[in-house]
């Protein structure tokens, strides 16, 4: 990247910590870089090899967590029972607005955001409240196909 590429990331990473009240420390301004960086979804373990030795990995599960918190970050469950995470388009503190569908390549194993895909509305019966509706489509990418 040059160096305006690299100093316009830098600014929206410190103005979106900013915003979102936490401070912009070395391990979130690089966690979040590799988000921005990253078309598909990221696991705990890439970022872990991303970032680098600098970074242990209480520290990068403190800022993940801190991220979801905040509304950075969104979930997204995987068939092994672990999470990947994602970039948020327009969410808020403790309440993620992230109803596009996700895919997961069963051969590759990425994890896509299908933004322009919504989930589909569900009715559930009489006395039960969804809190978060997550559509996960497994299958081969436009990569693998």
């Amino acid at each position: 990247m040059n160096t305006i590429t690299d100093q316009n990331i830098e600014k929206r990473i410190a103005d979106l910590l900013r915003r979102k009240h936490l401070s912009v420390t070395d391990s979130r301004r690089r966690i979040l870089t590799l988000f921005m960086q990253q078309q598909d979804a990221l696991a705990h373990g890439d970022i872990e090899k991303k970032a680098g030795e600098k970074f242990d990995r209480v520290t990068i599960y403190r800022t993940l967590q801190a991220f979801v918190e905040k509304g950075i970050i969104h979930t997204i469950p995987t068939s092994d029972n672990s999470v990947r995470y994602a970039l948020c388009r327009d969410c808020s503190e403790h309440h993620h607005h992230d109803d596009h569908v996700h895919f997961i390549c069963s051969n590759c194993n990425t994890t896509t955001c299908l933004d322009d895909i919504v989930s589909p509305e569900i009715v559930l019966p009489i006395g039960y409240k969804a809190q978060n509706v997550q559509v996960v489509i497994n299958g081969l990418c436009k990569n693998c196909a």
